[in-house]
């Protein structure tokens, strides 16, 4: 059972005459939160500033903006001329392999003899269709992720790119190859 403290009146009345008389204090003010300013995004800005520069420039290319869908890849050594003429569709196309449906070994299996063909038949540009992925559902483009990684392989692979949008976009690449 809990007990009750009483103050002895005897106590309660020396504390008063010590204390002396006391004022009730009143206050309704609520101290404001601290106001953070708002974090500058300097990474931002920097990205934004200078795509408005290359956007002036001579060198703008509007074929270079990224995506996040396009392939592109170009050797050590290979000018980066090269590669913006294979994006602009400048070389002859010489031959074509669609790999739509296939599992990727069978797709494996067809780069590999598509690649010896071209090279034995001195083609120098050709072109890959892939696919963009639509029928693997979540898992995303598993062909055009396969080729990307196969071409990187290829020592006979100068540089390779998506294809322009009437040759089937982000769904096909040009390959350069090297000349026997």
């Amino acid at each position: 059972m809990r007990r009750l403290f009483t103050l002895d009146p005897h106590d309660r009345e020396l504390f008063r005459q010590t204390v002396g008389p006391v004022k009730p204090l009143h206050c309704d003010r609520i101290d404001p939160a601290p106001i953070h300013p708002a974090p500058i995004p300097r990474f931002t800005l920097a990205d934004e500033r200078q795509v408005l520069t290359d956007m002036i420039s001579d060198y703008f290319e509007p074929a270079e903006l990224d995506t996040g869908e396009e392939l592109y890849y170009r050797r050590e050594g290979v000018q980066q001329t090269v590669l913006r003429k294979l994006r602009r569709g400048h070389f002859q196309v010489g031959a074509a392999l669609d790999l739509h449906g296939m599992t990727v070994a069978a797709a494996k299996e067809a780069f590999t003899t598509f690649l010896h063909q071209a090279r034995r038949d001195d083609r120098h540009c050709v072109r890959i269709i892939h696919g963009k992925g639509k029928g693997s559902r979540h898992r995303g483009p598993i062909l055009k992720q396969k080729i990307n990684y196969w071409l990187r392989q290829r020592d006979e692979v100068l540089a390779f790119c998506s294809a322009r949008a009437m040759d089937g976009g982000t769904g096909a690449v040009y390959v350069l190859l090297r000349r026997i």
